[in-house]
């Protein structure tokens, strides 16, 4: 876990965050009680971490961290706690320095690639450092073989190191011209660069020996080393500074960010969609609204503008490796919006292109980007690369101004009051036909007199509406289904049973099936192949059409019910769906009296509404 090590040197070069998190006051003399605590950064919030001093070691060794002090041992019980809060020390095994940089202090993070680092990069890093920001950097092994393998000049590749200092001093033989260092620190405590600047080089004795003393020069195999700045870009391949607040490190102001946070899900078959690349499942994304109210205070070139900082980071995955869970490639896209309260439809996407994007997606825990936009109202659509991948997120947004974000959330409503069944209609043709039907199968319960065509003599109960029904949709040519289960036709009967006797009169039974052939008609429309199901993704949809419009937790809830392994909605599932949440609209407006959306239910009440 030299990811954690180097995040660990780098947290010894602040005492303020140091102390955040190992709270001072902890000895094995005082009120000692066997037990230490520590606080992490997790996902939003600080939490205190408790563990036992027992830690392991093997032939009277410590087996992972330790210190070059044998009575040191607070590296080895942070280390033991940050293994607790991940579900064990095999979960530690490889990650990047970031994840724990972000984890000892709450802060955001900034990549930069050296071929394609800004031209002030060095005054960049001397600031984050002055800042107390904490600073990593590696070299990438581009073959996972050779991953911590040692170079002839003494670094190691697909290794994390720290940058713990960045100077300037004077040499001897140049009058003017200063040369730049970087110190960083391999955390294994051992294995340096032995290039130029490195402990036992010539040039330290090209400067005075109160450079020296300033740059605190030793010469000790103990894992931290100089080199110059342009070494350091030849050298290593990638370095990535985590910020305490996201400050535009190339601005000497110092700025105030508001944040905002966001928890989400990726639900698999509903809210899961993938990227741009797969138009028919990306809209379902979660959804965040962006308002971005005032422009930056030192707008560059007049250009007037919001600086924001976008930062998606995927949770729980190294804590759920031992299941089989890797992180995921994540991203997100940006576009503009104008004023809608609804999630974005799939032609909203199809027809506008993004405003910003993150430059990548890429598999790591969290994904940062910071943009300039012009005031206005946006749209944050994180997304895993591939569709169907489930797993929890936290979106940050930090701005220098006023900004607000929030999950797009439809209104829980249906387009129109449901109605009852009515008590009386006209007789069709129709109705003939479904008259001729209901009298081969009814059972008349009533005194034995066949009475009208409407009336109440002749009822049928689950068993024979699944017959009746069956008996017609099997027959249509241009749905493929196996008909109605029972399940389902008991919900019917629940649905529009309003004499409560269990059974449905003629009248009742057509008032369903006038629903049934109109919601019919609706899952045609989305079963494009003729397949006999609807993918789950387009359930919002069709629901939508239904009339019924919903949050995004109950489509999640309405796709793990109704959808099968293969993510699809087959014709008796979708009926049942939409008769349930038909019953459950009725029930709830019959109690919301005051039409104000709010009701309080007593026990007997809920069994009503169930």
């Amino acid at each position: 876990d030299c990811w954690l090590l180097a995040a660990i040197a780098c947290l010894t070069l602040n005492e303020k965050l140091l102390y955040r998190v190992v709270p001072q006051d902890q000895t094995f003399t005082e009120n000692y009680a066997g037990i230490f605590h520590f606080q992490f950064w997790r996902y939003g919030d600080w939490i205190d971490v408790v563990i036992d001093d027992r830690i392991p070691t093997f032939n009277n060794q410590l087996v992972f961290t330790k210190s070059a002090e044998r009575n040191e041992f607070w590296s080895a019980l942070l280390e033991k706690a940050y293994a607790k809060v991940h579900g064990s020390y095999e979960a530690l095994k490889g990650g990047n320095t970031t994840e724990a940089m972000e984890d000892f202090t709450g802060g955001v993070t900034e990549f930069y690639e050296m071929k394609e680092a800004p031209k002030e990069l060095y005054k960049i890093m001397k600031k984050a450092l002055e800042r107390g920001s904490l600073m990593g950097c590696s070299i990438d092994a581009l073959v996972p073989a050779r991953f911590e393998t040692r170079t002839v000049t003494g670094l190691v590749k697909g290794h994390a190191y720290s940058v713990t200092a960045v100077e300037e001093c004077k040499q001897s033989h140049q009058k003017e011209a200063k040369v730049r260092l970087v110190r960083l620190r391999n955390p294994w405590g051992q294995v340096e660069w032995n290039g130029p600047w490195s402990d036992n080089s010539k040039e330290w004795a090209s400067i005075s020996k109160a450079d020296k003393e300033k740059l605190h020069h030793q010469n000790a195999e103990d894992g931290e080393f100089w080199m110059s700045f342009e070494d350091f870009k030849k050298n290593y391949t990638k370095i990535e500074i985590c910020n305490l607040t996201p400050d535009a490190l190339e601005d000497d102001k110092i700025h105030k960010w508001t944040v905002s946070v966001n928890e989400g899900r990726w639900v698999r078959g509903c809210s899961a969609g993938g990227c741009r690349n797969y138009p028919d499942t990306f809209w379902t994304n979660p959804q965040y609204r962006l308002r971005l109210l005032e422009e930056d205070d030192d707008p560059e070139e007049n250009d007037l503008a919001c600086t924001f900082v976008v930062a998606l980071m995927q949770k729980n995955r190294r804590s759920e490796r031992k299941m089989g869970a890797n992180l995921f490639t994540i991203g997100f896209a940006i576009y503009e919006m104008h004023g809608n309260k609804q999630h974005m439809p799939k032609d909203f996407f199809l027809f506008n292109s993004s405003k910003a994007r993150c430059k990548s997606y890429i598999n790591l825990r969290e994904v940062t980007q910071r943009f300039r936009l012009g005031p206005g109202e946006y749209v944050i659509v994180p997304s895993t690369y591939e569709p169907h991948q489930e797993g929890d997120f936290i979106l940050r947004v930090f701005s220098e101004k006023r900004n607000t974000s929030e999950e797009i959330e439809n209104r829980i409503e249906a387009d129109h009051p449901v109605p009852a069944p009515a008590s009386a209609v006209e007789e069709s043709e129709e109705d003939k036909h479904f008259l001729t039907i209901f009298q081969q199968i009814a059972g008349d319960v009533s005194s034995g007199s066949p009475g009208s065509a409407w009336g109440t003599e002749m009822e049928i109960t689950a068993n024979e509406l699944k017959n009746v029904l069956n008996k017609v949709v099997v027959e249509q040519k241009d749905l493929k289904t196996e008909g109605f289960s029972l399940e389902t036709c008991r919900s019917m009967i629940a649905l529009m049973d309003m004499d409560g006797t269990g059974r449905l009169n003629l009248q009742e039974f057509r008032h369903l099936w006038n629903k049934i052939k109109r919601w019919q008609g609706i899952f045609k429309h989305y079963d494009c192949d003729y397949s006999g199901s609807i993918c789950s993704y387009e359930m919002r949809n069709a629901v939508n059409d239904a009339g019924f419009h919903l949050n995004n937790q109950l489509y999640d809830i309405i796709t793990m019910r109704y959808s099968n392994e293969n993510m699809n909605i087959d014709f008796d599932s979708f009926i049942s769906c939409l008769v349930r949440l038909e019953g459950m609209f009725r029930a709830f407006q019959a109690f919301d009296q005051d039409g104000d959306g709010l009701i309080t239910l007593s026990v007997l009440e809920v069994g009503v509404m169930i």
